[in-house]
């Protein structure tokens, strides 16, 4: 009976296949790293980007601001609404 070895090189490739992931994210990490940094200074340096970032901020604010807003007024109609009676009321009293 002849046993099959495996061969380095099977051995080798099963090993590399393994952890290919790994090695092609180590290899590739600085190259992300550095497109990444290069787009931040790229919008951090040009002014015309942190004026419509600073606007779409104000703008996001100002929604969230109107929706406050309008729930705080149907609130206060209906406050408005349904406290008339009474002070009619008072006032007639008085």
């Amino acid at each position: 009976v002849i046993e099959a070895q495996p061969s380095e090189s099977t051995g080798l490739r099963a090993m590399v296949g393994s952890k290919m992931p790994a090695i092609l994210l180590l290899l590739l990490a600085p190259c992300i790293v550095a497109v990444q940094q290069r787009s931040e200074v790229r919008y951090a340096s040009n002014p015309i980007r942190k004026v419509v970032t600073m606007l779409q901020d104000m703008q996001k604010k100002v929604t969230e601001e109107g929706k406050k807003e309008e729930e705080l007024y149907h609130k206060f109609m209906c406050f408005c609404k349904t406290s008339g009676g009474d002070l009619d009321a008072s006032i007639e009293a008085a």
